[in-house]
């Protein structure tokens, strides 16, 4: 995928890899809870891709691990 915010998307995958460590889960499990495949959550995650996600999957993320979207985006 080509895109102006590489950097950004590598953050969004390093953020959600965390928050789903955190709230100890696998990928398996966690893929399970936003209805998405395994693949599809290690292409997000991967630092060396640049996958990135809608806002439903984002929502659903962020639900699945009990935090607000707005800390998936936040630059910190």
């Amino acid at each position: 995928m080509k895109t102006q915010y590489p950097e950004r998307y590598k953050m969004l995958g390093l953020k959600i890899a965390y928050y789903r460590k955190m709230a100890e889960l696998t990928q398996e499990q966690f893929a399970d809870k936003i209805d998405r495949s395994v693949n599809f959550l290690a292409q997000v995650e991967g630092i060396g891709t640049t996958r990135g996600v809608s806002l439903e999957t984002l929502f659903r993320m962020a639900d699945a691990l009990g935090i607000p979207p707005s800390k998936l985006l936040a630059d910190d």
